[in-house]
């Protein structure tokens, strides 16, 4: 089975979640931690290359990072794709591009270039129609060898109803789940449940603009995947903040040694001895 045949096939049995990764080690870490998928995310990528997201790494840079992700995990990943980086065509090749660097999924946006994080202030959209044009052309890009995600920020810039109308254009453009990024208020994750009857995915964080809801409520409400994109890296830059004061103010990290996994426990955590055995294989 293709990763995205994996996917669907989750997808179909319940609702999941999908923590945010950002390189190879947070990824493995989800896998590790028991999670059935990963979410690459566009906004924790730049964030690590020491860049806000707004759209500011090439496709280049993010499907090279999308591959390191994949090649470190066996469980699906579902990737930000941003506005696809530039026109239809553009968008089909970053598709492309996505697809072999191993991803299960994509989800493309309807903002204008460059895009800027969903929980910003002050976003745009381009015409729906235009956005219909760009998800036409990955999904003859792709096939059935990707999930094709389509998300609107809309809501925001035109109101909650126009971004229905949007979602419904592209569902018949063809995508397979429905991403209304960013609703503020349970009636509004209610309401969307209602009224776009397809699979879908929701975005919820500690500290965005979209309420936490129970999994049993979003699941009765037909969203089936839910992405945390950046909980995890902002979890590490707390420990490393904590870390880098210790090292400062006494020499050394003594004082939060239990913060951090042994010598030991990070090389199991890498496979090193895995890496070692295969060494030797072809050393005798």
């Amino acid at each position: 089975m293709t990763q995205a045949s994996v996917l669907r096939d989750l997808l179909s049995q319940s609702i999941h979640i999908a923590p945010g990764c950002f390189d190879g080690l947070s990824a493995r870490l989800i896998e590790q931690a028991g999670f059935d998928l990963a979410y690459a995310s566009g906004g924790a990528i730049s964030r690590g290359a020491g860049m806000p997201d707004l759209g500011l790494l090439s496709v280049s840079e993010v499907s090279d990072r999308m591959a390191q992700i994949c090649d470190a995990v066996q469980i699906p990943v579902v990737a930000d794709m941003d506005t696809g980086y530039g026109n239809a065509l553009n968008a089909r090749r970053a598709a492309r591009r996505f697809m072999q660097a191993g991803v299960a999924a994509v989800h493309l946006e309807d903002q204008t270039f460059p895009k800027k994080c969903g929980h910003y202030d002050d976003k745009a959209v381009v015409p729906a129609s235009e956005f219909c044009q760009k998800l036409r052309a990955v999904r003859d890009a792709v096939g059935e060898d990707l999930v094709l995600i389509a998300r609107s920020d809309a809501l925001a810039v035109q109101g909650f109803q126009a971004t229905i109308d949007r979602c419904h254009a592209y569902a018949e453009a063809g995508a397979e789940m429905i991403f209304f990024e960013a609703p503020q208020t349970v009636v509004q994750i209610e309401e969307i449940g209602r009224l776009l009857p397809y699979p879908k995915l929701i975005n919820m964080f500690a500290g965005g603009k979209t309420p936490m809801v129970p999994l049993e409520d979003l699941r009765n409400w037909g969203y089936r995947l839910v992405i945390v994109p950046s909980d995890l890296q902002r979890a590490a830059i707390g420990a490393m903040q904590s870390t880098l004061a210790a090292i400062r103010r006494d020499g050394d990290s003594s004082a939060v040694a239990d913060l951090m996994p042994t010598f030991k426990d990070r090389e199991a955590i890498i496979g090193t001895e895995k890496w070692n055995d295969l060494m030797r294989r072809f050393e005798e």
